[in-house]
């Protein structure tokens, strides 16, 4: 099975990265602006986009506070059984982030768009952690429902 995986260098603590990936109100800030907390059956998120055409949900497996995150996917094109993981080594510069989205059944052209789409996301989630905001990737269309 393929994986995107990616790493980067932050120049933040893991205090200030660690929350934008471990909560609907992390993941509104870089990844969905239509990003909810949902409590049916234990603790999960659902990330709408594209006026939620497409929803993401996500149960927690693992959360490390300051060092380890990872997602079960729910639901999602190709994304049901897939897992999102972020990682965290403190260095004396900063943090490096480690970043795996790993279960795919095969390297298909959705998912080479969305080793993409991850990129530029992480790079969203760098710059708030660095305290220069971009805002989400995925606007809200509507959050009315």
């Amino acid at each position: 099975m393929p994986d995107i995986r990616h790493q980067l260098q932050i120049a933040a603590a893991p205090a200030a990265i660690f929350p934008l990936f471990a909560s609907a109100e992390g993941f509104a800030q870089w990844w969905a602006a239509d990003s909810r907390d949902v409590h049916g059956g234990g603790p999960t998120v659902e990330l709408g986009i594209f006026n939620r055409t497409t929803v993401y949900r996500l149960r927690p497996q693992t959360l490390v506070t300051l060092s380890h995150a990872a997602w079960y996917c729910e639901s999602g094109q190709e994304w049901k059984g897939t897992l999102l993981e972020f990682l965290l080594a403190r260095q004396p510069n900063g943090t490096i982030l480690r970043f795996v989205h790993s279960g795919w059944q095969e390297e298909t052209d959705y998912f080479i768009s969305c080793n993409t789409v991850w990129g530029e996301l992480l790079f969203r989630l760098k710059a708030a952690a660095e305290g220069h905001p971009r805002g989400p990737l995925f606007l809200a269309d509507s959050l009315a429902d």
